[in-house]
């Protein structure tokens, strides 16, 4: 039996060593866009589509089991990875990560639409990005939006990778990778002087200090809520969001 881990965040590293040192075979896939993990397995960097897509690598590795452990906002991979495992009848397992939830001093604006996050950021001065990579047309929304409400706005965007965008003049990038630490984010929330940050609600504990500061610092937080995925009812009984109990049930699915 092998495992297919489709991998790219913490959480999926560590489910992959756990399974590793009780010797379960799997494949770790990951973009590769950051870094390549080092790990005592095959390592598939960049993805299916130059390989024939998903589903002929499935056929192609004997893959018996998905394991899906991507960001909870690849959504895109998630959905072909359940498809794909429909298809050729095998089984799917996913962590999905709990959100994380607002506290009573939090001044969270929840929202689901990139134009609700240019309305709630209009008039602030210092605005922090942490949602990701964001598209030439996001950049270019986010110029216009404070050009017309308030020309001296800037925007400080946080990404691991370099941004494929061009960015204006008010925008700053800053190459960061996470987990970061309380004053990790507090001292670059105080030497951009930060009054907005824009985050998506990615859950876990890797950049969760960003909102202990906002909430110290009384910052609002205009939060993306989570891309809605529809589970099929053949697999409800193999999502998780205890990282222990999915490990426990791939552990007992591969010797059984």
């Amino acid at each position: 039996m092998t495992i297919l881990l489709l991998g790219g965040t913490a959480d999926a590293r560590h489910l992959a060593d756990r399974l590793l040192q009780q010797g379960v075979a799997i494949i770790y896939s990951v973009a590769g866009l950051v870094r390549t993990p080092d790990m005592a397995c095959d390592i598939l960097v960049g993805g299916f589509s130059a390989l024939g897509g998903l589903a002929q690598y499935v056929d192609e590795k004997n893959i018996s089991m998905i394991v899906d452990v991507t960001h909870p906002y690849a959504k895109k991979m998630t959905q072909t990875a359940m498809m794909v495992a429909e298809e050729k009848d095998i089984a799917y397992v996913r962590f999905h990560r709990p959100a994380w939830l607002p506290q009573a001093a939090d001044k969270w604006l929840e929202v689901s639409e990139w134009d609700e996050v240019l309305d709630n950021i209009k008039h602030a001065t210092s605005v922090f990005l942490t949602a990701g990579q964001l598209s030439q047309e996001q950049i270019n929304s986010l110029h216009q939006n404070h050009s017309n409400q308030t020309p001296t706005q800037k925007q400080i965007l946080r990404t691991a990778v370099k941004p494929s965008a061009i960015l204006p003049a008010s925008m700053t990038w800053v190459k960061a990778i996470g987990p970061f630490s309380y004053q990790q984010e507090l001292t670059t929330i105080q030497q951009y002087n930060i009054d907005m940050i824009v985050s998506k609600n990615s859950g876990g504990d890797s950049t969760i200090e960003k909102l202990n500061v906002a909430r110290e610092k009384n910052i609002p937080v205009v939060m993306l809520s989570r891309p809605q995925v529809g589970i099929p009812l053949v697999f409800k009984e193999t999502v998780f969001d205890d990282i222990a109990q999915c490990e426990a049930y791939i552990i007992k699915q591969y010797r059984n």
